[in-house]
């Protein structure tokens, strides 16, 4: 078992854990790392930390900067594939005809591309996720567990975790490795690419708007990038889809005003579920700001260029070629990081597909085309659902990958309210990426920074905002 990060004799002195379990979450209120309650999740001044790991986790330096590396070109890609109506036609066609939401999705898709795109100009935040994987010879790899172009979240408080983490280091008297915790503003990256199309799309009383859910206990994370446009100048509303229906509308010149103001940027922290579709007004909401001349972050192009078929027709052979001829180094970087990814598609290769997972459950995850954590399927509960679709279309809304085998660490887990205990923890590691493009220049593409997120090994699947990671800091090893 690896305790790297938490020397010894740090885990061996109760007391100090102790001494530092008050000293964090009072440094973690102090910082900024705030999340409204379960019991009062709007507009209430009652607010708890985010959970967060009491150590930071180690993560070999060298994978990390690989991570950090291929982010620009994950970007390139996403960005290429949103252009390529052919492909997103052939990757989806199976999908769209069992998956509801995704087919929904991919009406708007449609509709926006026979209209003709009202505007040229596309801002992608992405963050790709990925964990570290362990062979059997004892080596890691890099490997991607997804790409997440839609409300990719925690951009904010992972702005703020580094200082929690350096000053719990040096109450502990850690300090050679608190000058490993590097510094980290994904706040300041996704919202440079904000603004960057605010100023492209050329009205500096247009407005940027944040749509949001319902619900928003993760309010404080949105507020970083929010202030961070406000610092520049750029004003910023917050709607939800019902406002939108009700004092939304588009001129003729498709420019779209919310409440009477314009907007220059839709920037989607919600929408990426079936259930934030809330009513066909939802729906409508949605096609109204997809054929505006307002720019989206994501549009429905690139929201859809995040499913996860997608994902698994890219691991085809020749398939990234294509979207990145004469590329041959950085086909190559990206491949490194895609690990097995298979087909359920009706056919030969579908059935063979579904063979593999009812022959090894334990191998593979079973995955639906949806975002926002807790929906994967493992174990024997992969038969189960398979087995009830085995000759059915159905089983054509998911996709089967390889189960990653990360190397798992000890650390503290902290909760408001949850009793303080030693837990075997697994990580992943997300790097967020920022691009504009205007028409076919592409005047903007970084990588904006990273988060860490670690959970019990016990649970199988689910990030922060579904309870069950907490926020962490690698610690480069």
């Amino acid at each position: 078992m690896a305790t790297a990060g938490i020397p010894e004799e740090v885990l061996r002195n109760e007391q100090l854990i102790q001494k530092l379990e008050e000293i964090a979450k009072d440094a973690a209120l102090m910082s900024g790392i705030l999340m409204r309650t379960k019991e009062t999740p709007n507009g209430s001044e009652v607010v708890g930390f985010a959970p967060f790991t009491l150590f930071p986790s180690p993560v070999p330096k060298a994978l990390f900067q690989q991570a950090l590396a291929v982010q620009v070109h994950f970007n390139l890609l996403v960005d290429k594939i949103s252009q390529n109506p052919d492909f997103l036609e052939e990757a989806l066609s199976s999908t769209i005809k069992v998956d509801e939401f995704t087919a929904k999705l991919f009406n708007i898709h449609r509709q926006v591309l026979q209209e003709g795109h009202a505007q040229s100009i596309v801002v992608g935040l992405n963050r790709s996720d990925y964990m570290l994987d362990q062979d059997e010879d004892g080596g890691t790899s890099l490997k991607q567990i997804e790409i997440n172009t839609i409300a990719a979240s925690f951009g904010g408080l992972s702005s703020q975790t580094p200082d929690v983490h350096r000053h719990i280091l040096k109450v502990a008297n850690r300090l050679e490795e608190r000058k490993k915790i590097l510094d980290n503003n994904p706040a300041a990256g996704l919202a440079k690419g904000l603004a960057k199309a605010w100023e492209l799309y050329g009205s500096e009383k247009a407005v940027v708007m944040f749509l949001v859910e319902n619900v928003q206990r993760n309010i404080f994370d949105h507020r970083y990038v929010e202030n961070e446009l406000w610092s520049r100048n750029i004003p910023v509303i917050r709607r939800q889809f019902e406002d939108v229906f009700k004092t939304g509308s588009l001129d003729q010149n498709k420019r779209l005003f919310v409440d009477g103001q314009e907007v220059a940027v839709v920037y989607f922290r919600n929408g990426y579920m079936p259930q934030n579709y809330t009513s066909t007004q939802s729906w409508e909401v949605r096609l109204m700001m997809e054929r505006s001349l307002a720019v989206k972050c994501p549009d429905i192009s690139t929201h859809l260029a995040g499913t996860k078929k997608v994902q698994q027709e890219l691991a085809r052979p020749g398939i990234l070629e294509r979207f990145l001829p004469d590329q041959p180094e950085v086909v190559a970087q990206i491949r490194a990081t895609f690990t097995g990814l298979y087909t359920l598609d009706m056919g030969a290769e579908g059935d063979e597909t579904v063979a593999m997972a009812l022959a090894k459950p334990d191998h593979y995850v079973l995955k639906p085309q949806r975002e926002g954590g807790g929906n994967n399927i493992y174990g024997r509960e992969i038969c189960e659902v398979l087995e009830g679709m085995t000759d059915s279309s159905e089983r054509t809304a998911y996709i089967l990958m390889d189960k990653i085998r990360p190397c798992p660490v000890h650390n503290y887990l902290l909760r408001p309210g949850a009793p303080l205990k030693l837990s075997t923890c697994l990580s992943e590691l997300g790097v967020f990426g920022a691009y504009v493009r205007q028409g076919k220049e592409m005047v903007m593409n970084e990588c904006v920074g990273h988060l860490l997120r670690t959970k019990s090994s016990e649970h199988a699947d689910g990030g922060v905002a579904a309870g069950v990671a907490v926020l962490d800091n690698p610690l480069l090893v």
